[in-house]
């Protein structure tokens, strides 16, 4: 009986393996871009991008799919050099060469067509928190001048600075923080 249930247990999950397809994410055309409000009188932008992740992509059933990318968090950038250097400071990430922003899909809820809702661990300044990414497949299909399979999302989440030991200035600059994704992805060979 162990067996039979060990063989059904391999079977389902080649099925799942053969079912999706790998895509690894174009780093030149994939950002991260955040906004807060800054004491009322603005909204302030920054960004990461150059991260690196992959996408395991079944189109006929999104719920079967995952997603897990890493970004250092030295990548960011925010337009402004000593405003960089103060999120770096102990202030904010205390961060140091090869700290890294970590995103693993923990479950996948197909919302509507093209659309989904992404839940993960969100890994960042040495906090795991569980985030929903409200997400949208915006096209699949032969990329025009690599001529090989790529696809393209959208997402946005809200995050509470404060949760990731992030909180520094709240609630005079906003805690929370607007967060928009978009990702190109490769067929990986």
């Amino acid at each position: 009986m162990k067996s039979l249930i060990l063989a059904a247990a391999l079977a389902s999950s080649a099925t799942f393996a053969a079912a999706a397809d790998k895509y690894v994410l174009d780093s030149s055309h994939s950002q991260v871009v955040f906004s807060y409000n800054h004491l009322g009188f603005s909204t302030t932008y920054g960004m990461f991008s150059g991260f690196e992740g992959e996408i395991m992509f079944d189109q006929d059933d999104a719920a079967n799919s995952s997603v897990n990318v890493s970004m250092p968090v030295m990548s960011m950038f925010t337009g402004w050099e000593k405003r960089d250097g103060h999120f770096m400071s102990d202030d904010f990430f205390g961060a140091a060469e090869g700290d890294m922003v970590t995103f693993s899909s923990t479950s996948i809820e197909v919302t509507g067509e093209g659309t989904a809702n992404i839940t993960g661990d969100l890994t960042m300044n040495g906090v795991t928190k569980s985030v929903v990414l409200e997400s949208k497949l915006n096209q699949k299909g032969d990329h025009p001048m690599a001529g090989k399979p790529w696809a393209g999302f959208d997402g946005t989440t809200t995050l509470v600075r404060s949760e990731f030991g992030l909180g520094k200035f709240a609630p005079f600059v906003s805690d929370e923080v607007q967060v928009m994704i978009s990702v190109e992805a490769m067929k990986a060979e």
